[in-house]
């Protein structure tokens, strides 16, 4: 019997390319429901007029705003991630030097296109 094995994994100590490989997952869960409130928004602005008003006072909430940027950044994050996967599997940058610099500038252009969604949304 192997009592070598470890008994929890230690989320602090991820390396960074799995860190980005399951936030890829998580994001796209995420926006499997942040779909649903793109569209749901989308149905409210093209119905009537007074349902514009509608979306248009639902969006004038920062709660609103908040899930239209934490959308639209999973939705930049999961493209960025995705593609980086894709060359990953044709075999573009498939060392780990090179994945780790994959993941660090999927993680810095998250974080720039982060902050010009903020700056669209707000």
């Amino acid at each position: 019997m192997n009592t070598q094995r470890p008994v929890n994994l230690k989320i602090t100590s991820l390396p960074i390319t799995a860190v980005v490989s399951i936030t890829h997952r998580i994001t796209g869960l995420f926006l499997f429901f942040g779909t649903g409130y793109l569209i749901y928004l989308l149905q409210l602005v093209l119905s009537s007029e007074e349902s514009f008003a509608s979306a248009k006072q639902i969006m004038s909430g920062n709660i609103a705003r908040i899930g239209l940027w934490l959308t639209l950044v999973a939705l930049a994050y999961h493209v960025i991630a995705g593609v980086k996967h894709l060359l990953l599997d044709l075999h573009v940058g498939d060392t780990i030097r090179a994945a780790r610099l994959g993941s660090w500038v999927t993680l810095i252009v998250t974080l720039v296109l982060a902050v010009f969604a903020g700056v669209w949304v707000w």
